[in-house]
């Protein structure tokens, strides 16, 4: 039988090969059918690759060295049961934006930008997975970043877009920076930088402190925590659709990995107080996000923020996980870890869903502005159908997959008044709240966002004469909604899928699901609680069809016809509907002001003026203004002090060059 790992590998060098492919032939009209289509079978036989080391968790852990790299370590590449699962959410999302690639190119203008980075942007992705020493880690993780900043520069004579690309590359950078960090202190003085090495080697609380604070910074800025999302809401609106859908739904699960990987794999038995801290964060992720999200008017802005918030409920769960496994309850910390990992499939699965609706949408009417667009039920009836899917997967409404991952979220926040220390009592149940406020917020989010945009009447000429977009995005949105439904209806097969991850991680795992009666999703025990997700879809549909048939069967056959009400105004209009301003004016009234410093300006004409009246609302990003804007400023005022240097004659550049080798060498005999 065939080596996984090299398998996997052989299948990231068919990519980066596709990606050569994608060079030479870019000016060509059949390169968006080769390159698109060859990504697409790839990642799906990564895909199945994975998949088979996945449900066969009893084989070895297939590992490879290779001799590039560091000369004295290596290339070091592990495929495990944890690598295993992330490269399967990889790989789904590549297929799946491969497909809709397919159709994307026959509606870009300049595919020829995006082809040669989107399948090393795979490999890269792939590769940070398969890494096992901090150095091919580091080096997959760079190639990773620098390829989808190519690609949010797709359209780089857009000043927001460029503006968006240069917020990605700081942020990258200061990540990468943070990282490496973090695996400098895990080597320690040895320089042990395998992974096998770091997990063997003893390492002092402190140490560890500073390990877990890194690794928030570094894999946190790349999954989007709170202060460092800011690239997020630039970058994915900036990006192609299938790329946002890549960077949103499966780039994010990648820096997710690496936090696993460090601070549940490498690092060791956590403090209690790490537990804490993801927590805080992680909540405090979730609620921005979405609240973020419900003052967007720009759908792929607003799918962006709920990134942040989904990002912030994977935290949330992984620092309940951290405090449980702290104090030794196996059971608890594997349902906590279940309930993250289920969600980083699912966000993967209904966002890529959703920013491939807002791309159809795009190509279809050229706007992202939800007040330009309503009435694309009828003009987009395959798009509006999948979006909606979508929608309700992330509402986290049963019976689809949302509600499933953020129940056993809850049941492990129910899990905590066990713990012992009095602090987490205090914060868990804070943080279930904030979860149940993201769940909430989010459901208003998304009426919003299908109401607004599909709903109603056509704002613009635009939305008016839009059509359905071709057979591949709508295949693509239609697997994907699939798949959302699958997971939610039995969501029994997931969790047994992913006990072998939490046996290996936590030294547990959940009850075998699929041995439970009518499929149900138990927790820790029927007798406290569980979820059938078949039987509400049954229900759904039977009360569904009764209520159809009841009504066809005694409702009056007398069909009247009647103007639509219209506020008393002789005619209705499309702009006297609900705009996404005036959808989220309340809660903007409610948290605006203290969140997002909103400040709202009316301009109404004096009577007899047949002026429109008009409303400007303004609103700030806190993390903006409080940390960056600061930041930049300062940057800004060093660089132009320091301006004097760049003008130096050769000798005093010398002189300069000097002074500071004879200060380093100070600081080293002095620190030694």
């Amino acid at each position: 039988m065939t080596d996984p790992v090299a398998l996997s590998l052989w299948c990231v060098a068919a990519l980066l090969a596709t990606a050569v492919l994608g060079v030479a032939l870019s000016r060509s009209g059949a390169a968006t059918r080769l390159v698109y289509g060859v990504a697409t079978a790839i990642s799906v036989a990564a895909l199945l690759s994975a998949a088979v080391r996945l449900l066969n968790p009893l084989s070895d852990t297939a590992t490879l060295i290779l001799p590039l790299g560091l000369p004295w370590i290596g290339a070091h590449f592990r495929l495990d049961v944890l690598s295993a699962f992330f490269l399967i959410v990889v790989n789904l999302g590549g297929a799946a934006a491969s497909l809709y690639g397919l159709g994307y190119g026959r509606h870009e203008s300049a595919p020829h930008r995006v082809l040669p980075f989107f399948p090393a942007f795979l490999a890269g992705m792939n590769l940070v997975v398969l890494s096992s020493d901090a150095f091919s880690f580091l080096l997959s993780w760079e190639f990773m970043s620098l390829t989808s900043w190519a690609m949010v520069l797709a359209h780089h004579r857009d000043a927001q877009n460029t503006r968006a690309g240069y917020v990605y590359l700081v942020m990258a950078t200061f990540g990468t920076f943070a990282l490496l960090l973090a695996f400098g202190l895990l080597a320690g003085p040895n320089g042990g930088y395998a992974f096998d090495a770091i997990r063997s080697s003893a390492r002092t609380p402190m140490v560890s402190a500073l390990v877990l604070i890194l690794m928030l910074l570094g894999a946190g800025s790349k999954a989007g925590l709170v202060p460092l999302h800011v690239w997020l809401p630039l970058a994915h609106p900036a990006a192609p659709s299938h790329v946002s859908a890549l960077m949103s739904g499966v780039m994010t699960k990648v820096a997710v990995y690496g936090f696993i990987r460090v601070v549940f794999d490498l690092l060791g038995e956590p403090a209690w107080w790490a537990g804490l801290l993801v927590l805080a964060i992680g909540s405090i992720t979730a609620v921005l996000g979405i609240l973020s999200a419900l003052m967007e008017k720009d759908i792929k802005r607003l799918l962006a923020y709920s990134t942040i918030e989904n990002i912030g409920i994977v935290f949330i769960s992984l620092g309940l996980a951290l405090a449980f496994k702290a104090n030794g309850m196996a059971a608890a910390a594997a349902l906590a870890l279940v309930a993250a990992l289920f969600h980083v499939l699912n966000h993967s699965m209904f966002k890529s869903l959703l920013f491939f609706g807002a791309g159809a949408v795009l190509t279809a009417t050229g706007e992202r502005d939800m007040d330009k667009l309503g009435g694309l039920i009828h003009r987009m009836p395959a798009t509006s159908v999948l979006f909606l899917i979508g929608c309700v997967a992330i509402s986290a409404l049963p019976p689809l997959n949302g509600f499933a991952s953020e129940w056993l979220a809850f049941q492990a926040v129910l899990l905590s008044p066990d713990l012992p220390q009095w602090a987490l009592r205090l914060v868990v149940p804070a943080a279930g709240g904030m979860l149940a406020l993201s769940a909430a917020l989010a459901a208003a989010c998304f009426v919003k966002a299908y109401g607004i945009s599909f709903l109603g009447r056509p704002r613009s000429s635009a939305a008016e004469t839009a059509v359905e977009v071709d057979r591949y995005s709508v295949a693509a949105m239609a697997i994907l909604a699939a798949l959302c439904l699958l997971a939610g209806i039995l969501p029994g097969g997931v969790v047994d899928t992913l006990a072998p991850v939490t046996q290996a991680l936590m030294g547990s795992s959940m009850p075998v699901q699929l041995h439970t009666p009518w499929l149900s999703l138990v927790p820790i025990a029927q007798s406290r609680s569980s979820y059938n997700g078949l039987l509400v879809l049954v229900f759904i549909a039977a009360s569904s069809g009764f209520a159809v048939y009841f009504i066809h069967r005694f409702a009056s056959r007398i069909i009247r016809r009647a103007a639509a009400w219209a506020c008393a105004f002789p005619e209705f209009t499309p702009a006297m509907q609900y705009s996404a301003g005036s959808f989220s004016q309340p809660i903007r009234r409610v948290f605006g002001t203290l969140v997002f410093r909103a400040k709202e300006k009316v301009d109404m004409p004096a009577p007899g003026d047949v002026r429109p009246a008009r409303l400007t609302v303004s609103m700030s990003d806190l993390s903006w203004e409080a940390i960056y804007a600061p930041i930049g400023g300062a940057v800004m005022l060093v660089a132009d002090r320091l301006n004097f240097l760049q003008f130096l004659t050769i000798r005093r550049y010398l002189s300069v060059v000097f002074v500071l080798l004879v200060t380093l060498l100070l600081v080293v005999a002095v620190w030694r």
